[in-house]
């Protein structure tokens, strides 16, 4: 992903953003290159502007539980800033989940690279 390219999108398998990024960083211990943890987990939020997680609910649908933007790394967490999040409404049942991606009122830090491209950062 830092390879000069502009963009990249992936999948990857986890139970929320957080757990995404201990994924990630699971996968890069394996592969035995002896980098440290902190290192890692740079090199992790500079790769990744923004995770979005979905998930399959009780009733079977999938939804978008959560847009997260990685702000970075400091004092060796990750700086993460929810942007959206879904939220499960009243007559939701066992059988059919309702609910809506709500905003956080947290506002997209980075957005140098929409403006880059001429668009707006308004989200």
């Amino acid at each position: 992903m830092n390879t000069g390219h502009d963009g990249s999108l992936s999948t990857g398998h986890a139970n929320s953003t957080r757990d995404m990024l201990s994924r990630l960083e699971t996968m890069v211990l394996q592969g035995n290159a002896g980098l440290p943890l902190p290192a890692i987990r740079q090199q992790i939020s500079s790769a990744l502007d923004i995770v979005i997680h979905l998930s399959r609910l009780r009733d079977k649908s999938r939804r978008t539980m959560e847009i997260t933007e990685i702000l970075g790394c400091s004092g060796g967490e990750y700086q993460l800033n929810p942007l959206f999040v879904f939220q499960e409404t009243q007559g939701s049942t066992l059988h059919k989940v309702q609910g809506r991606l709500m905003r956080t009122g947290n506002s997209l830090k980075n957005d140098y690279k929409l403006r880059l491209q001429g668009m707006s950062s308004q989200i």
